[in-house]
């Protein structure tokens, strides 16, 4: 059987394929250290003190890991060991990246550049393969044309282009994957008997370890369980395969903390009520719909697919709508510094369905031409966004709308020559903190 199943999906695969080039190869974020800091951790010390992986980095750049030092390096966990808020889930999808450029290198330590340029690649591959099962989703419901375009939008509209690229060394990308694997998995689980349930299980499994938050997205199981015979067997098989699957997440958080959950300063920041339910999606200088305009559009097709296509509309909406939750019950919902609502980067899968949708009902009014230019209007707008938070044009806490519109219109044009050849030649400088 062929591996892509038309000819648009060979496209898509070929414009996923020709962009890893475009991957900036670095560990920069705090994020990023402690997710690659596993790697080096598990293969060269055999433990999971992560003093000297943190070390090396604050090394690099003390004035700018202060911060990180701070919380990272000068405080230990009730087991004397270091602080990490990652889970290890991003680290396992990039080892065989990371082992396969071990063989070639040999590297003592484990934290050259090799190292990094491999895991970087990586976290851009995991993405690119999470968008073509994107593609795959919102095929069941829309024309080749109205999916690829979906999902081309999501790419460069939203800040997964941002994550796959430019900052691929946080979980995000892992993360799209791992969700895109789960609702790929979910038509094929519910249709089947409880062997189906234990794999589909095993992939939300997979969400968990590489984002915790992400294991709200398998609230749509239990939507698709309601009905089904001999569910609570297929629901035991779900539970059973998640829970064996995250049992390295438990081991970690049992020799970190010698309990098995996470950190205290972890749990010291969730609120159980959601207090910012709807500031997560509706500020207007941290929401997700004022960062990311097409999302709005794209939910708008979310509703309409609870009309057309109620029982999996009411999958995913669950699904959604559970990760809002989540987000609005964290106290720093408003994910200041970051690029984007980059929580909602894992949810892409979703969006990507309702996008089709609403592309599917656009293109006979206003034909593929007029669908495409939308499009070209909403990436525009991304990729606008995305060079003025790179060049410390914008303020990275917030967005302020005046300073944003004068952007767009009189500050990126002229530099638009200057930032290609930026990213082609001094790529480090992109992304860094002012």
């Amino acid at each position: 059987m062929s591996l892509f199943r038309e000819r648009t999906e060979v496209a898509l695969a070929v414009l996923l394929l020709a962009s890893v080039p475009l991957v900036t190869p670095r560990i920069a974020e705090s994020d990023a250290v402690q997710y690659f800091s596993y790697l080096p951790s598990l293969l060269f010390d055999h433990d999971l003190d992560f003093e000297d992986e943190y070390t090396v980095f604050y090394r690099e750049d003390p004035e700018g890991r202060k911060g990180f030092k701070e919380t990272f390096l000068d405080l230990s966990t009730a087991t004397g060991l270091k602080l990490t808020f990652g889970p290890i889930g991003t680290a396992l999808l990039w080892s065989p990246f990371y082992l396969a450029t071990h063989l070639v290198v040999g590297s003592e330590d484990g934290m050259s550049q090799p190292y990094r340029t491999a895991v970087s690649i990586a976290s851009a591959i995991y993405a690119a393969i999470g968008l073509l099962l994107c593609y795959r989703l919102a095929r069941r419901y829309a024309t080749p044309f109205a999916s690829f375009t979906a999902v081309v939008a999501l790419w460069w509209g939203t800040p997964v282009a941002y994550y796959m690229y430019v900052a691929p060394g946080m979980s995000h990308a892992a993360s799209l994957f791992a969700v895109a694997l789960f609702f790929t998995l979910w038509p094929w689980a519910v249709s089947g008997g409880v062997s189906r349930w234990a794999v589909w299980g095993a992939s939300a499994g997979l969400m968990a370890l590489v984002r915790e938050q992400d294991l709200f997205f398998a609230a749509a199981a239990l939507v698709a369980a309601f009905g089904l015979t001999d569910r609570l067997r297929r629901l035991a098989a779900f539970g059973a395969a998640a829970f064996v699957v995250f049992l390295p997440q438990l081991a970690v958080y049992h020799v970190l903390y010698g309990r098995p959950w996470p950190s205290p300063q972890v749990q010291n920041k969730m609120i159980k009520y959601s207090p910012h339910f709807f500031e997560v999606l509706f500020s207007i200088e941290h929401g997700l719909f004022f960062w990311s305009p097409i999302l709005l559009l794209f939910f708008a097709g979310g509703l309409w697919m609870v009309k057309k296509k109620r029982s999996a509309g009411l999958v995913l909406l669950a699904a959604f709508v559970a990760q809002v939750y989540i987000s609005g019950a964290v106290d720093s919902w408003t994910q200041a510094g970051a690029f984007g609502s980059r929580r909602f980067v894992g949810a892409t899968a979703i969006f990507a369905v309702w996008g089709a949708f609403v592309f599917g009902a656009l293109v006979p009014r206003l034909r593929r031409a007029g669908v495409a230019a939308l499009t070209a209007v909403f990436i525009l707008w991304n990729v606008s966004l995305m060079i003025q938070f790179g060049l410390g044009l914008m303020d990275r806490q917030r967005l302020v709308w005046s300073d944003i519109v004068h952007n767009h219109l009189h500050e990126v044009p002229p530099r638009l020559l200057s930032v290609v050849g930026r990213f082609l030649w001094a790529r480090d400088d992109l992304g860094k903190t002012r």
